[in-house]
């Protein structure tokens, strides 16, 4: 009897330790888990970040590569339409004379402005063509009238691509003239495949290359700088 007793009391004790203790969490295999979480957590941040950015890069040069799809180089350089016509003159190395001029007589502003225009734009060599020292007298600030005159005699309102001066010579019966921003007039006219350009002197100069596509207008190249009266 006494022993049986002492066999319930134990018993008693030993489910009142079990109810008072509850059975231990496993601390290392939640912290594990929380690790893991944090790692994939911040493994995707990274991936979708990567992309983002990878996604982004696509799309700007994807954007670069459309907006220069219909352009021809110039100078070496791509030109892009969504640029204007002055963000594209810098960096043809075939017009660095034309920049240094346009710099001179402070055309910057009004190139880099809405437009549209149609910029007859001579090369290096059709600079070379003018008589020796006339760049140099041309970009000093006392000539700056004279220099500003013949730029803008180069210049013609609005955006008249390859296709509408063609037009225009054949309305015209070979010939088509143009007014420039200066006020003087240019003659078009085609010699064989070209369009050539005939300023108020009787100076001839080729379009070498055409619709160079611009934010705010086109450039034609030519190989002759035109001369107004």
């Amino acid at each position: 009897m006494k022993q049986t007793i002492i066999m319930t009391v134990l018993a008693s004790a030993t489910v009142a330790l079990m109810t008072a203790c509850p059975a231990p969490t496993n601390t290392n295999s939640n912290t594990m888990n929380r690790m893991n979480t944090n790692a994939n957590t911040m493994s995707n941040s990274n991936m979708m970040s990567n992309s983002n950015m990878m996604s982004n890069s696509n799309m700007m040069s994807n954007s670069n590569m459309m907006s220069n799809s219909t352009n021809p180089m110039v100078g070496g350089a791509a030109m892009y339409a969504n640029k204007d016509i002055i963000d594209n003159a810098v960096n043809s190395k075939d017009h660095t004379t034309l920049v240094a001029a346009v710099k001179a007589a402070g055309l910057v502003d009004t190139l880099k402005g809405a437009g549209p225009f149609t910029v007859f734009a001579p090369t290096n060599a059709a600079f070379d063509k003018l008589p020796a020292g006339t760049v140099d007298t041309l970009v000093k600030p006392e000539s700056k009238a004279t220099l500003t005159k013949i730029l803008t005699y180069h210049v013609v309102p609005g955006k008249q691509d390859a296709a509408t001066i063609a037009k225009a010579i054949t309305d015209g019966g070979g010939k088509a003239t143009f007014k420039t921003v200066q006020g003087g007039s240019l003659t078009a006219s085609m010699e064989g495949s070209s369009v050539v350009l005939t300023d108020e002197k009787g100076g001839k100069s080729k379009v070498t290359i055409a619709d160079v596509m611009q934010s705010n207008g086109v450039i034609h190249v030519v190989d002759t700088v035109v001369m107004p009266k």
